[in-house]
């Protein structure tokens, strides 16, 4: 509850601050190029890190169930082998 409580802090201050911050800019990434507002620019690459960090702990979270599985079942068969 505390997490999804600071994440909308976090997410209601970036709004705040693109919001003041609406100047067009030019985005340039390889070959392409394009303009838009800096208040999207930000908004954009906040959610994207956070849908990253997200990917990044759930991959996380599953690889370490996994472990705790594996590590359940070598203990169930050393026992049974008792």
């Amino acid at each position: 509850m505390i997490s999804f409580i600071l994440l909308l802090l976090i997410v209601l201050f970036v709004i705040f601050f693109t919001v003041q911050n609406s100047t067009p800019v030019t985005i340039s990434f390889l070959l392409w190029r394009f303009e838009a507002s800096l208040a999207i620019v930000i908004f954009l690459s906040v959610i994207s890190g956070i849908i990253i960090t997200i990917f990044f702990f759930l991959w996380r979270k599953i690889k370490t169930q996994n472990i705790k599985k594996e590590e359940k079942s070598g203990i169930k068969q050393k026992i049974d082998h008792l």
